[in-house]
């Protein structure tokens, strides 16, 4: 996400969840910490009281935790290593959710519905949560056929669609540097909370094309090869951690 849209969307988290706890499925764009930011930095006064982050990086995941640290914001910004895939924690329980998820262009949507899903358990089914995904293009049939999908899905779990922000947020995309991301604002229907037990992902219907034509989940985490000059990137700061039956 560019910068610029980067700040507004931040902005707009702050105001949509103030004073709620918030979960962050995935957060590559680092709006969690840029919320956190504007807050410590009284840019914003208001926003919300907690914010927790589920990353399957462990780079993030560390990087999100140090800089909570070093702006002494470890009450309210928390990063936790966790792969959606997984059953999502049960002592955890959250206002809202917000997610940036792949986008679904080769499974029709199923990739978001996953972290939708999480996200809808990490709430208990009661709250409402931002999905970030593409906006509607003419010349792109993918994109509505994941947004009808999206909000079906929702549906079918006892949320609405409760607001919709088009055309919002550009990126830096080699492969289509026009298309941009729409916020899809998801709110469960009164008394829809209840208790689920969260199961692990494992149809094949729904891993297919996860992360684009032919891109399956083999990955559980990405690990971080610890070092002590981190303000330097090096080809091996990582390594992977596979999925039981990956090749």
């Amino acid at each position: 996400m560019r910068a610029g849209d980067m700040v507004l969307q931040s902005a707009f988290v702050c105001d949509w969840a103030n004073a709620k706890s918030i979960a962050f499925l995935g957060d590559g764009d680092s709006i969690s910490v840029c919320v956190a930011y504007l807050m410590a930095r009284d840019i914003v006064r208001y926003g919300p009281r907690k914010i927790q982050v589920f990353d399957f990086d462990e780079r993030i995941v560390g990087a999100i935790n140090r800089f909570a640290d070093h702006e002494a914001l470890t009450d309210r910004l928390e990063a936790v290593l966790y792969n959606c895939l997984d059953p999502v924690p049960a002592a955890d329980s959250f206002d809202c959710f917000y997610t940036n998820p792949p986008w679904g262009a080769s499974n029709h949507g199923e990739s978001v519905n996953v972290f939708v899903q999480r996200g809808f358990e990490l709430v208990q089914h009661e709250g409402s949560g931002l999905v970030v995904v593409a906006d509607r293009e003419d010349d792109l049939p993918w994109t509505s056929e994941v947004l009808a999908n999206v909000q079906s899905f929702a549906a079918s779990h006892g949320f609405y669609v409760s607001r919709m922000m088009q055309r919002l947020h550009s990126y830096h995309l080699d492969d289509n540097p026009e298309l941009r991301s729409c916020n899809l604002v998801l709110t469960s229907r009164p008394d829809n909370g209840r208790a689920v037990e969260s199961q692990p992902i494992t149809e094949q219907e729904r891993l297919r094309n996860f992360y684009g034509e032919g891109v399956e989940p083999e990955v559980r985490y990405i690990r971080e090869r610890k070092r002590i000059d981190y303000g330097k990137a090096h080809d091996d700061e990582y390594e992977l951690e596979m999925l039981e039956g990956s090749r």
